[in-house]
């Protein structure tokens, strides 16, 4: 099982994501998106090669893949390393992936 590291973009997707569902749903919601993100993790860990592909060819990053959070309407984009798992972005499904995923 490879380590996951989140980029800084990364965290601060995770972050906003959990300000939105304390401010506009309530603490259990934002415990469960916690709990979601942490099963991916897992997930791709153990089964990184497992993720979509669909956003690598329209992006031009062959190695980028996507999975999604369970109940939630998030995606965790990443790429599998020799050492780790280097997660770029964690995106609700609605949002422009390709502009957001292009964001510096």
């Amino acid at each position: 099982m490879k380590g996951i590291v989140p980029r800084e973009l990364a965290n601060r997707d995770v972050e906003e994501a959990i300000d939105h569902y304390l401010v506009d749903a309530s603490a259990k919601v934002a415990l469960g998106f916690v709990d979601e993100l942490e099963k991916a993790y897992v997930h791709i860990a153990r089964h990184p090669a497992s993720g979509s592909p669909r956003y690598a060819h329209q992006l031009g990053l062959a190695d980028l893949r996507f999975w999604p959070l369970g109940r939630y309407r998030y995606l965790v984009f990443y790429v599998e390393c020799d050492e780790h798992i280097d997660v770029w972005r964690v995106l609700h499904e609605q949002r422009d992936i390709p502009a957001w995923m292009n964001e510096a």
